[in-house]
């Protein structure tokens, strides 16, 4: 079924085979989701501790933390912080690197880090490059259509944050988009 199964892993394989007496068919199909689930684990990255100690109460500190992560971009870097039902971040995932002036963002991959971090809520927030803020019409689209994949996926979308080099953001949960 994987194309990507090492050679230590059909060692293991064979050897757990031989031990237990069970047809190799019916090991394989275990094993190779024991392997997936490893896999996919293991790409996850944890957060610094200094964003995980604390949580989100305003646009201000997802502000700070994704101009800490993304703030000084050449190019636009679409950010999602996972955050639990206390609003902590559990994780951050720079979803899309694109050029200067745009970025595309799918639901199925900002959900997708959700969904693997068991995630309560979401915070988006991109960069602009040009220094100022404010949102394009696509930023406005897309943080829509978040909503409602959101909304669909039992994961509220809370803020979409626009931050910059220069320390200055628009939130647009604050500014009566969301």
């Amino acid at each position: 079924m994987n194309a990507f199964v090492s050679m230590k892993d059909m060692e293991f394989k064979r050897e757990l085979q031989e031990e237990k007496n069970i047809p190799s068919e019916e090991k394989s199909i275990g094993l190779n989701a024991i392997f997936e689930v490893i896999r996919i684990k293991q790409v996850v990255q944890e957060v610094p501790t200094p964003f995980a100690i604390g949580a989100i109460r305003s646009p201000d500190d997802a502000a700070n933390i994704a101009g800490t992560l993304i703030g000084d971009e050449d190019r636009e870097v679409f950010l999602v912080l996972c955050l639990n039902t206390k609003n902590q971040v559990t994780a951050a995932h720079r979803c899309h690197v694109g050029s200067i002036n745009a970025s595309i963002v799918h639901a199925r991959e900002v959900f997708k880090t959700a969904i693997l971090n068991n995630a309560a809520s979401i915070v988006l927030s991109h960069q602009h490059p040009s220094g100022d803020p404010t949102p394009s019409m696509e930023d406005l689209n897309v943080t829509k259509r978040l909503v409602q994949a959101g909304q669909l996926l039992g994961i509220d979308v809370l803020d979409h944050v626009i931050v910059t080099h220069n320390g200055d953001h628009y939130s647009l949960k604050e500014k009566g988009h969301l």
